[in-house]
């Protein structure tokens, strides 16, 4: 007993010895931040020193090894647990005792496994320091202690069943990616280095990606999105990561953030044709240049400022700035969709309206404008008393001033707020509509047809329509004649099909067209525009941007035989010479 008890003490001094020669390394010293740094003044330090040391542009001798050395540290200060953890015990995972070993490698470690029931372990340093801290448990659970040789001894021979400490039975097994599967034993010991590196896990405000997620969640959603495409492998992801995160962080609200593992999620990236590259690369999914989104990638400095105002630039743009001497207030009017202006003193639109032009670009028709103060006649015209406000139409043209001097306290809030607003009013729009269609026998012919202006072109007409039907005119008498034929026609059971919030693959959308007025939208399909006829019809596909007339006598009859050959494609369509622009 003597003999083997000795033996365990030499063994013991051994693998201490080596402890006071291990130097800690302190994520705190690394980035150069005082103990009780902020996450902030944590983050703002990692950012810089990683631009400093990033491989890509610090070729010197070391800078690769520093660059790695400063990820480990963030990735300890910047999670809670990780860093309480450091603090408590001077070691991330919550072992107590030293870490060690060589800069970017605190991952590998030896373990060392206690014989007993409880999951206890001894974890030895990496890259071939000796460096050792330890625990011990039975049943009950892991316990630990201070390094003194009295505690040691104590923790592992003299406190018996209670802590679950053992004698004898005391085992390890080494395990390497690239040696053999165990190592050599010793009497009762056996031991080994078991190398492991686990991938750091996406911070939790980074959403994990995949095909589902992107097709219900991000694709034609209306709300912007941080994509990051990586592979685990990759230099530089925990960078990514944390610029993404700080960039997102100001822009709470307007856009959400997601990262796509392209080596686990292959088929998406390869569908959204974001193939891996040397480093992670960073999309945003914008609205800017079409109703449906589309990735843009960003390919400036990895930088939180510069990256924002990239996502500033890509929110969605569905709203239309108009000048209020032009805009149309009549109540009159009849719109397929409701219609929201906002007037503001901005002299761009805001980015709040931007998001919610996003999001809401299915529901509503969106205007902004600028205005200096309450006090111009324009602006008292709709019965605004204070700015920035809000104002609505109904699809019936009723005008609703649905709120008038917006506090905003930050954008998220803000963006929260207002969504509720517009949520009620189009609940109120479908009643609206709901209670006109029950009542469209009565409704008089002059209120069903819209007047195409350059301000509702893309809501009546745009590339989500089908087809259009246009009835053009040039005096009063001929538009008197076409609302009635076409009210007429439109509520016939051949061509009810009309395009509306909901949709049709096939629907029609019927509009009036001041042939006058609108002379270079009519040059577009014909040099003449038509000019020979007081009345005429322009059947228009938005999306191939073909048409075919109809300049024949405009009878309910013939009409809805025109539009009937549109409908089943008997007829023929030529393509326009330009993009048609309407004023």
């Amino acid at each position: 007993m003597k003999i083997l008890l000795t033996l365990w003490i030499i063994l013991f001094s051994t693998l201490l010895i080596p402890i006071h020669e291990a130097k800690t390394i302190d994520p705190y010293k690394v980035l150069g931040v005082e103990r009780n740094a902020s996450q902030r003044e944590i983050q703002k330090a990692f950012h810089k020193l990683s631009l400093q040391y990033h491989p890509d542009k610090n070729k010197n001798k070391g800078a690769q090894e520093k660059f790695a050395e400063i990820n480990n540290a963030y990735d300890i200060l910047s999670d809670e647990e990780k860093r309480k953890n450091y603090d408590t015990y001077g070691d991330e995972k919550g072992n107590p005792g030293f870490d060690a070993g060589r800069p970017g490698e605190h991952d590998q470690y030896t373990y060392f496994t206690g014989g007993g029931p409880g999951q206890n372990q001894f974890k030895g340093g990496p890259g071939g320091s000796q460096s050792f801290s330890f625990s011990f448990g039975g049943p009950s659970g892991p316990s630990s202690f201070d390094f003194d040789m009295s505690d040691i001894l104590s923790g592992f021979f003299g406190r018996g069943s209670k802590d679950g400490g053992q004698f004898g039975g005391f085992s390890g097994s080494t395990r390497s990616h690239s040696g053999p599967k165990d190592g050599g034993q010793f009497g009762g010991f056996s031991g080994s280095t078991r190398f492991q590196s686990q991938p750091r896990s996406s911070p939790k405000s980074i959403k994990v990606i995949n095909s589902q997620v992107f097709g219900k969640e991000i694709a034609d959603q209306g709300m912007t999105w941080i994509l990051l495409s990586y592979v685990p492998s990759l230099k530089g992801n925990q960078y990514y990561e944390s610029v993404i995160e700080e960039a997102a962080s100001s822009l709470q609200g307007a856009l959400k953030v997601g990262s796509i593992n392209c080596e686990t999620e292959s088929s998406l990236c390869k569908d959204l044709d974001i193939n891996p590259r040397r480093t992670p690369r960073v999309f945003v999914y914008s609205y800017r240049t079409s109703g449906k989104g589309s990735l843009v990638e960003y390919s400036g400095d990895m930088v939180a400022k510069n990256l924002k105002t990239f996502c500033q630039d890509h929110l969605p743009r569905f709203s239309k700035r108009v000048n209020l001497d032009h805009f149309e207030f009549s109540s009159g009017t009849v719109e397929k969709m409701p219609r929201l202006l906002l007037l503001s003193t901005k002299r761009n639109t805001p980015a709040i309206w931007r998001v919610l032009s996003g999001l809401y670009h299915k529901s509503f028709i969106f205007y902004d404008a600028e205005v200096y103060d309450v006090s111009d006649q324009k602006v008292k015209k709709l019965g605004v008393d204070a700015l920035p406000s809000i104002v609505g139409w109904l699809s019936n043209g009723e005008k609703h001033v649905l709120r008038a001097g917006i506090s905003v306290k930050d954008l998220e809030s803000a963006v929260h707020d207002l969504s509720k607003l517009l949520d009620s009013f189009a609940k109120k729009n479908k009643k609206t509509v709901s209670n006109k269609a029950g009542n469209a026998e009565t409704d008089s012919p002059e209120k069903q047809i819209p007047l195409l202006t350059g301000l509702n072109f893309d809501a009546l007409c745009g590339e989500e329509t089908p087809v259009c039907i246009m009835g053009a005119f040039r005096s009063s008498r001929g538009r008197e004649k076409l609302e009635s034929v076409m009210s007429t026609v439109s509520k016939k059971s051949l061509s009810r099909q009309q395009n509306s919030v909901s949709g049709s693959k096939n629907s029609l959308s019927y509009v009036l067209l001041d042939a006058n007025r609108q002379s270079s939208f009519l040059h577009a399909f014909e040099k003449s525009g038509f000019k020979s006829s007081d009345t005429f019809l322009v059947a228009y596909k938005p999306r191939k941007r073909r048409f075919a007339a109809f300049t024949g006598e405009m009878t309910a009859e013939e009409v809805e035989r025109f539009i009937s050959s549109v409908f089943s494609g008997d007829i023929q369509f030529t393509n326009s010479g330009q993009q048609p622009t309407v004023k």
